[in-house]
């Protein structure tokens, strides 16, 4: 039976255990790519060493399995109790290494609980905030992520001096060459962990050629994730700016999720719900050395593929990331994956940001009225401090803080560009 003719049961529906374990483990494949790229761009980009990084990924499956539980079987008012998995922000992660490139990974945490509560406290205000990011808004905010993250994730390859050793850029390219044709060959869900497969396939390569080492960093046992990895968080409003502004788009992008979703659409009871949820896990994320948590739409098409949208299902994925995690030995073999080949994997991943953003503008019909006017305008002040690094650095601090940096200004832009040109239109109306 082909996904377009399936019957999608009910988000209650009690899924028997034979079937419930193969379908959460489909749906922890779907999204392992995730959790394991990001920690590693995270790991790449602030130096740590393999015991650390092995205790910031158990960290991170921790966070995605107790919020995917917490979406799924919900506690109070947090938690739509509908078929979630809850990850690390691919965009949220792009925005945390930016914040700890220029002020220190602690005010890097500090952000992120900043981030959390603000959207915790925004809830009530759900239907006016929502309105200030339309697709327009989005599209520009997206785009600028990817392209920034995009030339953070050739820095992995080039290293810290620029200069790219010849291996690297092999290596990391036939990571992304093993990614396309996983993409290409494999079907369904299997299809969605061909990030996972691109990373596998190039520690083989790596380890066989001899143009990386593979060196897990040793341990056994269970182990309980580290908090404050970073020392004490340190909260500095300007610094925290893009992902302040991040965690109020998320709002946007939660609303449309939870309308595909859901059997019987409800925004305004069910986005508040996702939102605190989201909220809850990214201060525990920002305790443990991570960014924002967001509820993730991957495994919808999961869902639609197999006929079964039990939130049951997405709790015992949720129970299995959480074991994941707690397991030493996997989190530090993981920990041993060659440099380049997360360098590549991070390249497919934040290229895969990028076209999200192309396809929001797309929906936000450029073509009509003065919209395609203020996306070039927002573009255009958003890839300035890209492709132009030093151009603020005589300003004021706070200048150098919000204009420097290409996500913030070119949001900021939009967002102001938008309001007034719609304000001017309702005023040139009869």
């Amino acid at each position: 039976m082909s996904a377009d003719t399936v019957e999608l049961g009910s988000v209650d529906e009690r899924v028997p255990l034979r079937r419930l374990v193969p379908l959460a483990v489909q749906h922890v494949l779907a999204m392992a790519a995730a959790p394991v790229s990001t920690v590693f761009l995270t790991a790449t980009a602030l130096r740590l060493t393999g015991a650390q990084t092995a205790s910031l990924l158990s960290a991170v499956l921790v966070l995605c399995g107790a919020g995917s539980l917490l979406q799924s079987l919900g506690v109070w008012t947090f938690g739509a109790r509908l078929p979630f998995v809850m990850l690390p922000g691919g965009a949220a992660t792009a925005l945390f290494l930016t914040v700890a490139h220029d002020h220190g990974p602690a005010v890097a945490s500090g952000s992120v609980l900043l981030a959390a509560a603000l959207l915790l406290a925004v809830v009530p205000l759900y239907a006016r905030v929502v309105r200030l990011f339309p697709p327009l808004v989005m599209g520009v905010t997206v785009l600028l992520i990817g392209i920034s993250m995009v030339r953070v994730a050739a820095q992995l390859v080039t290293g810290p001096d620029g200069a790219a050793p010849p291996r690297a850029v092999v290596l990391a390219g036939l990571t992304v060459a093993a990614t396309l044709v996983a993409y290409l060959l494999l079907r369904a869900a299997w299809r969605q962990g061909a990030v996972l497969i691109g990373m596998a396939a190039g520690t083989v390569v790596a380890v066989v050629t001899g143009l990386g080492a593979f060196r897990p960093t040793a341990g056994e046992g269970f182990a309980l994730p580290r908090p404050l990895p970073y020392g004490t968080p340190e909260f500095d409003l300007l610094a925290a700016l893009p992902l302040l502004l991040f965690s109020l788009t998320t709002l946007a992008e939660v609303t449309g999720q939870t309308v595909l979703n859901s059997e019987h659409p409800d925004p305004g009871r069910d986005v508040p719900r996702v939102a605190r949820a989201d909220a809850l896990m990214s201060l525990c994320g920002g305790l443990l050395g991570t960014s924002l948590m967001v509820t993730s739409a991957e495994n919808i098409g999961i869902g639609r593929l197999t006929g079964v949208r039990s939130r049951y299902v997405t709790a015992a994925a949720g129970a299995l990331l959480v074991a994941v995690g707690l397991l030493s030995p996997l989190s530090r073999l993981v920990a041993g994956l060659p440099p380049a080949v997360v360098a590549g994997s991070a390249l497919v991943v934040y290229a895969v940001i990028a076209v999200m953003g192309v396809e929001m503008l797309a929906r936000a019909g450029l073509r009509e009225g003065p919209n395609s006017l203020v996306a070039a305008l927002a573009l255009a002040v958003g890839l300035l401090p890209v492709v132009t690094p030093g151009l603020y650095t005589g300003f004021p601090g706070w200048v150098r803080t919000v204009l420097g940096n290409g996500v913030v200004a070119g949001t900021l832009s939009a967002v102001t560009l938008h309001a007034l040109l719609s304000l001017a239109g309702r005023h040139r109306r009869p």
